[in-house]
């Protein structure tokens, strides 16, 4: 299986966190450290709330970032009380999307097939799209992890037809929050079978350019040890992306 030679990747989730005073505060770290990014070597995106995005994009330094929501809607605009639609960010100038992240998937009900169809809904409008795939404590330890992790891939397959404009975040749900990282093993344990069931899927010149990222407690302290693995193409970050130095020095650890 050819590892993939795709440009490094940072994502930012920020969650359902900041306020005015805050964002601004973040924002003006991560502008006054942006000479530090080379665009050549990796790219950059972050996701605030639905709330602060239009505002973040109009003030962060957007050679160096990209902005994304961190969901969409199914359906353009119209009586979807409470939702967001993809139009309604590019027309801010967003091109970027999450998708399927675990916590939606867990609280909000999203399945594999909703995941899937938000991620085809979004390239359909040219967005690039980050969707979300992840094991449980309990689906790792019962065996079914791979099962789980195959199960999300082929909703994705089905709906997806170009991928170019995709970049997979593989998080153990075990790890999101918790502090808890999975170890180095682990994480090119099922990276490089992501890798393979990917190439079995979508072809092997497809996969060779997907990049995987790894998302569940990156922090400034692990994040070189799991950049340095072979089919860890980059990584989803939390809570460490609330903190520009933290999160900066994310950005330093691309290969």
């Amino acid at each position: 299986v050819a590892a993939s030679n795709a440009k490094f990747f940072v994502g930012g989730n920020w969650k359902s966190n900041g306020t005015a005073s805050s964002v601004k505060e973040l924002v003006d770290g991560l502008n006054s450290g942006a000479s530090s990014i080379d665009q050549a070597k990796v790219d950059v995106v972050i996701a605030p709330t639905f709330l602060h995005l239009g505002y973040v994009n109009a003030i962060i330094d957007r050679s160096k970032f990209a902005v994304g929501g961190q969901n969409l809607w199914l359906e353009g605009p119209g009586a979807y009380t409470g939702e967001i639609s993809g139009e309604a960010m590019l027309d801010l100038g967003v091109k970027w999307v999450l998708t399927g992240h675990s916590e939606r998937r867990a609280m909000c009900g999203e399945t594999n097939e909703i995941v899937a169809a938000k991620t085809a809904r979004a390239l359909s409008l040219g967005m690039s799209v980050i969707p979300c795939i992840g094991e449980t404590l309990q689906e790792r330890e019962s065996g079914s992890m791979f099962r789980v992790l195959e199960a999300q891939v082929a909703a994705l397959v089905d709906q997806v037809q170009d991928w170019s404009r995709i970049v997979v975040a593989y998080e153990p749900v075990w790890a999101i929050g918790t502090g808890v990282v999975a170890t180095p093993e682990q994480a090119q344990e099922v990276h490089a079978y992501l890798r393979q069931l990917f190439e079995s899927r979508i072809g092997r010149e497809a996969a060779s350019k997907l990049r995987i990222l790894y998302g569940g407690s990156v922090n400034d302290k692990n994040c070189d040890e799991l950049a340095a693995l072979e089919d860890v193409d980059g990584f989803l970050v939390g809570g460490a992306s609330l903190q520009a130095d933290a999160f900066l020095s994310i950005i330093a650890s691309a290969r």
